[in-house]
């Protein structure tokens, strides 16, 4: 005689049989769906009140008090600031797991048309900015508090302990500030309880509840730069009079983009610089003092990174001396190259092929250039970082807009996937008996 899955699942809830491995993946499942209401409308109230990083006081807020109203053996407050590591333990023994969700929005100013809507606006690099969850942390944070809530409603059948990471600042702290995942790991956020290994995922404008994966290098290694391009402030009529730092920066701008197309060996994989902001000046007719250029170097490999950025500093200092400027260089911050362990990705991906997590398709993805502190915990510990596609319906991968857009758009109907996958992959580590 053959039982249904959700007979299986009731029986053993009611402890005339044990949990099989069987009725914990549709435990979770049907978890996942009575949670979906609550991560949409935490998405949708996170999204509408963004907040940049290191100062995540109310998101971080939310999440403590979600996950003290499941019981959490622990909860802890102000990890790298404004950071929340929350410690489930499972009713039976085992290891110990991490799953991270990143809480930080951007400098973004988002344009009306959705109820929820962003019109929060903030100060940012001396500049006023809007703030907008343009990357999706919000989703991320839903998800995972939408994963605390499915693990916590069945611990008695989970095996050892679940940390669940809400962590600030993944786009970077302010500048002078430390943040991010390097100040969880420095503040301990892997070794009370001492994590064995950590699972995070990431939305993308991908086809709705997809999942995709990488073994080895998934995303790009990054930093960022500052070049503060140095002069002599002059009437615009007469630039003879004075160094023009405008002129030279143009120069910079455009002599950075020859290391990765002519100095760097792309067949180690692909890499990039590129400037994102330029500041100089405040009238037409006056050359300024200075102008200062910010930007990124990314690279799948770790020591193309190094040598991009010595490039870097050389060439924009010799650009500036041969105008007889200066040129002050800094190449700062920004995540090693995610790196998803081999043998811990070919032990989940049934995980995530699994019927109740309710994936679309599960493929494996293609390199890019997107980097993600993540990395920084799977320095420490084995990591497995994936990605869930998010386009709303009737919208292809070729016209959605990238993660950064203020345009970027999630569609709800993917969240439940990313909670089952996140709830799914813990309990498979674990060792679900």
């Amino acid at each position: 005689m053959r039982f249904s899955s959700a007979l299986l699942a009731v029986v053993a809830a009611c402890g005339l049989l044990p949990a099989t491995a069987a009725t914990l993946h549709t435990d979770i499942q049907q978890r996942a769906a009575q949670v979906e209401p609550k991560v949409i409308a935490w998405r949708h109230d996170i999204h509408q009140h963004p907040e940049l990083g290191n100062r995540e006081f109310r998101t971080a807020a939310l999440v403590a008090e979600q996950l003290r109203s499941l019981k959490f053996d622990e909860v802890r407050t102000g990890v790298a600031h404004t950071g929340v590591v929350g410690v489930l333990k499972g009713g039976l023994p085992g290891p110990v797991v991490a799953l991270r969700a990143d809480m930080d929005a951007l400098p973004v100013t988002e344009p009306a048309g959705l109820p929820f809507a962003s019109t929060v606006r903030t100060e940012y690099g001396g500049q006023q900015v809007g703030v907008m969850h343009a990357c999706g942390h919000d989703a991320h944070t839903a998800m995972l508090m939408g994963a605390a809530e499915v693990l916590a409603g069945m611990r008695a059948k989970v095996r050892g302990t679940v940390v669940f990471l809400f962590q600030p600042a993944e786009e970077g702290p302010p500048l002078g500030e430390d943040g991010g995942a390097a100040m969880m790991v420095k503040e301990g956020a892997l070794d009370h309880p001492p994590v064995q290994a950590v699972f995070g995922l990431h939305v993308m404008p991908r086809t709705s509840g997809t999942l995709a994966y990488r073994h080895g290098g998934a995303m790009a290694g990054a930093r960022m730069f500052r070049i503060k391009v140095k002069g002599q402030q002059t009437h615009g009529a007469m630039p003879w009079a004075g160094k023009d730092p405008v002129i030279t920066a143009a120069q910079i701008v455009t002599a950075l983009q020859f290391i990765p197309s002519r100095q760097v060996d792309l067949t180690k994989g692909p890499a990039l610089i590129s400037v994102g902001s330029v500041h100089g000046g405040i009238r037409s007719n006056i050359i300024p003092d200075e102008v200062v250029l910010e930007g990124t170097i990314r690279s799948l490999d770790p020591a193309q990174m190094v040598d991009m950025a010595q490039r870097l500093e050389r060439t924009a200092t010799n650009i500036a001396a041969a105008s007889g400027l200066t040129a002050e260089v800094q190449v700062y911050g920004g995540a090693p190259v995610t790196f998803n362990d081999p043998a811990l990705v070919d032990r989940m991906l049934p995980s995530l092929r699994r019927p109740e997590v309710g994936a679309t398709a599960v493929k494996e993805a293609v390199p890019g250039l997107v980097a993600e502190d993540f990395a920084v915990y799977q320095e420490k510990v084995p990591g497995f970082f994936f990605f869930l596609g998010v386009n709303p319906p009737g919208l292809s991968e070729a016209d959605a807009a990238a993660n950064h857009s203020p345009l970027f758009k999630v569609d709800d109907a993917a969240l439940k996937v990313g909670v089952a996958a996140l709830a799914t992959v813990a309990v498979d580590y674990l060792g679900a008996k």
